[in-house]
C-alpha cells in the first residue's frame, strides 16, 4: 500500500490567526500526513487587546507577549522569522526575503498595515498624533501620556475616516477619564471623542443592541464631548482639524487609523482585492484558489452599511480565533475528508471602562442577528484582567 504524500501547509502570520490555525491543524492532522510551517515577521506574539493597558502603564510588552518560535517548535511546527515579499498562487510559493518556500496549502493570516498616512500628522513617529495599533506605538503613546500628565490640557481621542478597529478608542477614552479622576486632574483636561460612526456604538457593525444609548449616557455622565460622522483631516502639535474646517485644541491626540492590506498581498497579483484584503467564502477559502485560505484582518469583508463618513467592518481577536479554527477544520477536511464548516463569526468583547467594564455580544456579527446581549459591572473588569494572561498562556501552550 502506497503511503499518502505529506502535505506542505504554510501559514503566513504569527499572531491570533496564524497561531490558532497552526496549533489547531497540528491537533487535527497526523504528523505523517502534514508538515506545517509558520512564517512570521515578528518573533513574538502580542496580546493586542492589552495595548491600551501598556499605554496607561498597567502592563509591559513582556507581560503580554511570548516568543513564538520556541512555542511552535515544541509542537513540531516549523517557524521562519522573516518578511514575506510576495506570494505566487499559480506557482504555489511564498517568497521570504528572497528565498522561495513552496506549499500545497496556504493560509494568509498577515493581519494589517496601519494606514497612518491617511491623516497628516497622525504619526506617531513622523507626526504629533498617537496610535494604539502596534506594540511600538502603544509604548510611544504611553511615554507621551506620562509627559502630558506633567502639563495637562485638552485631549482629542477618536478614529479616522475608514477606521474599522474602533473599540480601542472607546476603551482608551474611558480609561483616561477614570485615570485623570483618580489623580484629581480631570477638571484640567477637556476630552473630545471624534468618530466617523453615524452614532456612538455603531462599531462598524451597524450597532449592537442598546450600546448606543449606553455609551451616549456614559459619555454625558463623564462630561466627554463627542462628535459623530466626524472626519479628522489633520493633526498638529496643538490641534485636531476636521474636514468641515472645525479646529479642536488638543495637547494629546490619540487617533485610530484606517487599516490597509499588507504590502506582500498588494505585490501578489490575483491574491487580494485592490485594498490588499483576501476574498473568501464562508469557510475562509479563497474564491479563486482552492488551496488558499485567509483568516483574521486579512479577510476582505465589505462594510455593513453606507455611512456619511466611511466606517469599515471590524475583525477582532475573538473573531480571528473563530476564523482560524474554522479554516483549520476545513483544511483537515480537504486532506482527510469529512464535512466542511462555514458558520458566520460572532463577536463577544469586554470593554474596559476604568472602574468597571461592559460585556457585549452580537451573534452573528453582521445583522440581522440571532442574539444580542450586554452586561455592565466590575465583575467583567476582573474577567478581562484574568482572561488576558490566561489566553496568552494557553496560546503559548498551543491550546486556544
Amino acid at each position: 500500500m502506497v503511503a499518502s504524500p505529506r502535505v506542505q501547509v504554510v501559514i503566513v502570520g504569527g499572531s491570533f490567526g496564524g497561531l490558532t490555525t497552526a496549533n489547531r491543524l497540528r491537533r487535527l492532522l497526523p504528523r505523517e500526513r502534514a508538515d506545517i510551517t509558520v512564517v512570521s515577521r515578528d518573533d513574538r506574539f502580542y496580546f493586542i487587546p492589552s495595548l491600551p493597558w501598556v499605554t496607561m502603564g498597567k502592563k509591559t510588552l513582556d507581560q503580554i507577549s511570548f516568543p513564538i518560535k520556541r512555542s511552535l517548535q515544541a509542537r513540531k511546527i516549523d517557524c521562519i522569522i522573516g518578511e514575506v515579499e510576495r506570494i505566487d498562487p499559480e506557482a504555489q510559493e511564498v517568497i521570504v526575503e528572497g528565498k522561495s518556500l513552496g506549499y500545497d496549502i496556504l493560509v494568509v493570516a498577515t493581519g494589517h498595515r496601519s494606514a497612518n498616512e491617511a491623516v497628516p500628522g497622525l504619526g506617531p513617529f513622523d507626526g504629533p498624533g498617537h496610535s494604539l495599533m502596534s506594540p511600538r506605538e502603544a509604548v510611544e503613546a504611553g511615554d507621551a501620556w506620562t509627559q502630558f500628565l506633567d502639563n495637562p490640557g485638552p485631549m482629542v481621542i477618536g478614529c479616522a475616516p475608514g477606521a474599522s478597529c474602533l473599540g480601542p478608542a472607546y476603551e482608551f477614552v474611558l480609561e483616561v477619564d477614570h485615570a485623570l479622576k483618580r489623580q484629581k486632574q480631570r477638571s484640567s483636561v477637556p476630552i473630545t471623542f471624534l468618530t466617523p460612526e453615524p452614532f456612538l456604538g455603531h462599531f462598524g457593525v451597524g450597532g449592537m443592541g442598546r450600546a448606543r444609548q449606553f455609551l451616549e449616557g456614559e459619555f454625558e455622565h463623564r462630561d466627554i464631548t463627542y462628535r459623530t460622522s466626524a472626519a479628522i483631516s489633520k493633526i498638529t502639535d496643538s490641534a485636531v482639524e476636521l474636514a468641515d474646517s472645525a479646529v479642536l485644541e488638543s495637547r494629546y491626540s490619540m487617533v485610530i487609523p484606517p487599516l490597509a492590506g499588507v504590502p506582500a498581498i498588494l505585490r501578489s497579483p490575483g491574491l487580494g482585492n485592490p485594498k490588499g484584503f483576501i476574498p473568501t467564502d464562508e469557510g475562509f477559502r479563497h474564491k479563486e484558489f482552492a488551496n488558499v485560505y485567509a483568516v483574521g484582518v486579512a479577510v476582505g469583508y465589505p462594510p455593513v452599511d453606507e455611512t456619511p463618513v466611511p466606517v469599515n467592518f471590524p475583525k477582532t481577536g475573538h473573531m480571528t480565533v473563530q476564523m482560524g479554527k474554522a479554516a483549520a477544520h476545513n483544511i483537515a477536511t480537504d486532506i482527510l475528508g469529512g464535512d466542511r464548516t462555514g458558520r458566520p463569526p460572532y463577536v463577544e468583547c469586554i470593554l474596559d471602562m476604568g472602574d468597571r467594564a461592559v460585556k457585549m455580544l452580537a451573534d452573528p456579527v453582521r445583522p440581522p442577528r440571532n442574539r444580542v446581549a450586554m452586561s455592565v459591572g466590575r465583575r467583567w473588569l476582573w474577567v478581562k484582567k484574568v482572561h488576558a494572561p490566561l489566553f496568552t498562556i494557553k496560546m503559548n501552550m498551543g491550546r486556544v
